[in-house]
């Protein structure tokens, strides 16, 4: 961090230098079947496996996991940035099926930190990543969230 005129800006070098690939949060989740076809019929999906229970191949949706969240957005001592913070989107990084009454370890870190500036001023991005795995330990999933927060202007 380091001082602008009278404000505090992030220093993203030290931000991702004491921050990334830094374990900071671990959730349980249990997947319902019925749950994650309601979201894929939400979603428009049409296809059987994502929307029928009794499919063969039953399985929640790739985007599914996206709808998972943690105890914690950040890691308890992060520093707290000035400026507007806004949801920059979603990411899924889909690795295996994901079952009816399957129950998913999700764990979280900082994956990466970085900056940008546009007319708006610099812009500093976050991206929390939670990786999923199932009761054997097969990574299944990645889910990414992306976090922006505009600074202030001077």
């Amino acid at each position: 961090m380091f001082t602008r005129g009278n404000r505090l800006e992030a220093d993203i070098d030290a931000l991702r230098a004491a921050f990334l690939n830094r374990e900071f949060d671990e959730a349980t989740f249990t997947i319902e079947g019925n749950s994650f076809a309601e979201y894929a019929r939400t979603c428009g999906e049409l296809d059987a496996r994502f929307t029928d229970p009794t499919d063969p191949n039953f399985q929640a949706p790739p985007t599914f996991v996206s709808t998972l969240v943690g105890g914690l957005a950040l890691p308890p001592d992060f520093p707290k940035l000035s400026g507007v913070t806004m949801d920059a989107g979603k990411g899924v990084e889909w690795k295996a099926p994901i079952r009816d009454g399957a129950t998913l370890t999700g764990k979280s870190h900082l994956h990466d930190i970085f900056e940008k500036t546009g007319r708006s001023g610099r812009m500093v991005f976050l991206v929390r990543r939670m990786e999923l795995y199932d009761e054997n330990g097969t990574h299944v999933a990645n889910a990414d969230t992306r976090t922006v927060i505009r600074e202030p202007s001077s």
